[in-house]
Parts: C-alpha cells; sequence; structure tokens
C-alpha cells in the first residue's frame, strides 16, 4: 500500500467538502450569538439563542473527521507522530487567539469587568495558561476578567481545551474499541448527556457548559465532548452514503435554524428548552454529519463556497472572541442597544471574516506548512 505524505496539507483520502462548508457555517453562527450576548439580560431573552449547541456540532465533525483520516493509518503512524500533527494544525491558532486576547485586554485597561485594574504579572501569567491550554482557576490572580472562564483572554479556547481531550482519548483508548464497545459508549455518554440536560445540571436549562471550572461545567464539557466525539467515530468506522440532493443547502438551512432559535419556554419551564438541546445534540447534529458526508457539490460555485468557509471556519473561531470584548466593553458602558448599533454588529462579523482570512493565509498556513517540514517524518 502506498504511504501518505506527512504534509498537513497532503492526504490521499478525498475530502468531504460540505462537512468542511457546515463548519463555516456554524462558525459564522457562533459569531452571532456573541453578537447578542452583548445585548441579552439572561439566556431568556437573548437573540440567536442557541449559538452555544455549534460546539456540540464541531465535536461530532471532528470524531467522523478524525475517525476517517487516522483510523487506517495506526501501525504506520505512532501515537507521538498523531499528537504532533494535531499539535501542528490546532494550537498556531490557539497562540495567535491568545496574543490578540492580552491585546485586547491591555487596550481596555487590564481590568477586570467590574473595573479592578490586573497587573501585568496576573495578565502575563493569564497568557502563559493560554499558551500552554491550561485552565484559570476561578477566582485566582489568572481569572484577569473576574468572569471565572477558563480562559478569560479568549473564552472560546474552552472547547478546543476539550478538543485536546477527545483526540488524547482518541489515541489511548477510543481506538481501540471495537464497534461494539464503541456504540456502548455512545450511548452512555449520550444518557448522561440527555439527563444533564433535562434535568437541569447547569441550572439555565440549556447545554451552554464547559466553559468553567465552576459548579457542573467541567462534568458538562466531558458528556458533550465523549458523545459528540464518540459518535461522530462510530460513523465514521462503517459509513455508508446515502443518497441526497442539495445536501450543503439543507444542512446549512437547518444548522442556522436551530443555532439561532430563541430560548424554548422560560424560566418556569426549564425542561423544555433542555429537551430542545438533548434532541439538536443527541439526534439532529448527528444526521446533519452523516447526510453533510453523504452529499456532493454539483458544480464549482458552492464548492468554491464550502472550501472557503472550510478554511476560514478554525481561523474564524478562535480569534473573533477578543474583538467581541471590546464590543460588550463599548456596549456596557453607553448602554446601547441592537437597533442603535447593527451597523457596528456587521462591520464585526464582516471584519472578523477578513481577519480569518488573513491570518489564516499570512499566518497559520505558512506556519503549519514550516512546522509540518521540520517535525513530521516524509514517510510517516
Amino acid at each position: 500500500m502506498k504511504r501518505r505524505s506527512s504534509s498537513a496539507f497532503a492526504d490521499s483520502k478525498p475530502h468531504y467538502k460540505i462537512l468542511n462548508g457546515l463548519r463555516g457555517v456554524a462558525a459564522l453562527m457562533v459569531i452571532w450569538y456573541h453578537v447578542f450576548e452583548a445585548f441579552a439580560t439572561s439566556p431568556f431573552d437573548q437573540r440567536f439563542n442557541h449559538g452555544y449547541l455549534a460546539v456540540d456540532f464541531f465535536f461530532v465533525l471532528s470524531g467522523f473527521v478524525i475517525g476517517y483520516a487516522y483510523d487506517d493509518r495506526w501501525g504506520k503512524m505512532s501515537k507521538k507522530d498523531f499528537f504532533k500533527r494535531r499539535l501542528i494544525r490546532l494550537h498556531p491558532m490557539i497562540i495567535m487567539g491568545t496574543v490578540l486576547g492580552v491585546i485586547t485586554f491591555l487596550i481596555q485597561g487590564s481590568v477586570q469587568w467590574n473595573g479592578t485594574k490586573v497587573s501585568l504579572s496576573f495578565v502575563m501569567l493569564a497568557m502563559l495558561l493560554h499558551l500552554f491550554l491550561l485552565p484559570a482557576i476561578p477566582g485566582t490572580g489568572a481569572d484577569v476578567r473576574g468572569n471565572n472562564e477558563m480562559f478569560p483572554l479568549n473564552g472560546p479556547t474552552w472547547s478546543l481545551f476539550f478538543e485536546y481531550i477527545g483526540n488524547i482519548l482518541y489515541a489511548l483508548w477510543l481506538r481501540k474499541l471495537s464497534t461494539k464497545a464503541l456504540r456502548v459508549v455512545v450511548i452512555l455518554s449520550g444518557a448522561g448527556l440527555a439527563s444533564f440536560s433535562l434535568f437541569n445540571l447547569s441550572g439555565f436549562g440549556h447545554l451552554g457548559v464547559g466553559w468553567t471550572l465552576l459548579d457542573k461545567n467541567f462534568l458538562g464539557g466531558m458528556l458533550r465532548l465523549l458523545f459528540a466525539f464518540s459518535i461522530g467515530l462510530l460513523m465514521s468506522r462503517d459509513f455508508k452514503p446515502v443518497k441526497i440532493r442539495g445536501a450543503f443547502l439543507i444542512c446549512s438551512l437547518t444548522i442556522i435554524g436551530l443555532l439561532s432559535a430563541p430560548y424554548i419556554g422560560g424560566p418556569d419551564s426549564l425542561w423544555m428548552n433542555g429537551l430542545y438541546d438533548a434532541v439538536c445534540t443527541i439526534a439532529i447534529f448527528p444526521a446533519l454529519v452523516y447526510l453533510g458526508a453523504s452529499g456532493k457539490t454539483s458544480s464549482k460555485a458552492p464548492e468554491q463556497l464550502c472550501r472557503f468557509l472550510g478554511d476560514i471556519s478554525y481561523p474564524l473561531y478562535m480569534v473573533h472572541y477578543p474583538l467581541m470584548y471590546l464590543f460588550y466593553a463599548w456596549i456596557w458602558k453607553n448602554g446601547f442597544t441592537f437597533g442603535q448599533t447593527w451597523m457596528v454588529a456587521v462591520g464585526l462579523f464582516v471584519g472578523n471574516i477578513v481577519l480569518a482570512y488573513l491570518l489564516l493565509k499570512v499566518y497559520d498556513e505558512p506556519v503549519r506548512r514550516l512546522l509540518a517540514k521540520r517535525f513530521l517524518h516524509k514517510n510517516g
């Protein structure tokens, strides 16, 4: 059998182009979810309310793609090589997100949300933890924003923390499981995730957990990861595509609809939103990944769109939030409404896409090429 090139950009297997596009669609929805965080007074009145569920969709995608790309390479590739490949793929943008987070925090005046001044030494400590993907302990000096985030300089980094855990679990354990045993993991973790959601272990009737070490957030984050990653991996093992036309459009509109839906129910019926989240994460997202993997692009234009969206999806996710911190500070200081600032919000949306593309081309891809050439064997 011909061995694959070690390049981070070369792979003899065909790529699932529609899945790349769907990843980008979900990343765009995350931006709008975070934009409307600036105007919400509680989880109940936020528009684009369910953008946090994009993380579960990303985890399903990750399990499917990693299983597809790596399951048949063990024996030719060591665990060390696998971890190097994943670090090369993921960590450059973690570093860039951290740098941008430091810059925007300093621009804000190095203060917590309550106005408390933060010393430069604690900012540097937070930066160091970010760079090594180590979460800040709530209430300590490294919690520089005072909001109990695991990664207070760039909040969304929390999902990369769990993504790394998923990669470690895959290399050390999940890949070795038989398909039957993997089904058991999916069933048990799915039951745990459904229970977490339906019985309101988050305290807010939703699955937007994992971003802090407070309360049951770590448990919730692990359940979100373990179920989604495992079912994605399970689907990749015996994938039999179904016939579907217009897969990209159908799946994209579904993702947009699901992630932009308002809060279901209210303070007296939290179980309703919990049920919505459970159905999305356990049933609909795996189905969307399956349909997206089954579909084909019909012409060059959709193929190019999917490629563009897929290319910018990860940089976009990793660099947009530091600018959101500046946006939040401006909104809250002046008491603006969305109606007064919608043009700024649109500019922030477009600006983040441009920034992500520029960083992809001038930083992320060149750095990954350099690292792949330096650290990956030619025939590994």
